[in-house]
């Protein structure tokens, strides 16, 4: 059994999968080594098998949960609190403008990208991580929901939360591959776009109109 770490041996820790997280955005897990991620992170090798035994793989292991972590704090505080429209346009200007800015270097593109597809286990964070994601983005949609008044949305069985959910995440997911492949997040504005005016129209009371 692994010893409990102090709390400067979790810092320790922690800096060497930010640092690990760092090289392998940059370079892709094919062809970063332990050496490039011990000069990132200014750690011997000994010290590198202290935090992770297992080596690499359990390092890599270590950076995907870090990066599915991430991909969350990025939309925060927005994420969190989607009772409203308005609230909902920020994370959608939050969202955009977070990819935008880090481009290739995203947590995203790297959990999907590098370390999922390498690394054991790994498959299974990301399947953590899009269930995380669906489910607050589906208790947003029902917050909004609730404060449109018994008549938004129709009869249950008509809208399915968890559906609409689901479809709004796949359109992320595109929209960010999108933008990776081509460095253009005019894909991605326009997911969120349609997937927000939907989302609006079916959840205006009957009567109302819908909100801009």
């Amino acid at each position: 059994m692994r010893r409990e770490l102090t709390v400067k041996g979790k810092a320790t820790r922690h800096r060497i999968v930010e640092g690990a997280a760092e090289v392998l955005r940059e370079q892709g897990v094919g062809s970063v080594t332990l050496d490039d991620i011990m000069a990132r992170t200014g750690t011997s090798k000994s010290q590198l098998f202290h935090y992770f035994p297992g080596g690499k793989d359990e390092l890599l292991l270590a950076v995907a949960h870090y990066e599915a972590d991430q991909v969350l704090e990025d939309q925060q505080p927005y994420l969190g609190c989607l009772d409203s429209w308005e609230n909902w346009e920020r994370w959608r200007d939050a969202v955009v403008a977070r990819y935008e800015i880090l481009g290739d270097t995203c947590p995203l593109g790297s959990l999907f990208l590098q370390v999922g597809r390498s690394t054991p286990g790994a498959r299974a964070i990301v399947a953590e991580l899009m269930r995380r994601w669906q489910e607050s983005l589906a208790a947003g949609i029902r917050a909004v929901r609730a404060a449109g008044g018994p008549s938004a949305g129709g009869p249950s069985a008509e809208f399915d939360v968890d559906a609409r959910a689901a479809a709004l995440l796949a359109a992320i997911q595109g929209g960010v591959s999108i933008l990776l492949a081509t460095g253009r997040s005019d894909h991605l504005r326009a997911a969120l776009d349609q997937g927000l005016a939907d989302l609006r129209r079916d959840l205006t009371p009957a009567g109302a109109v819908a909100p801009r």
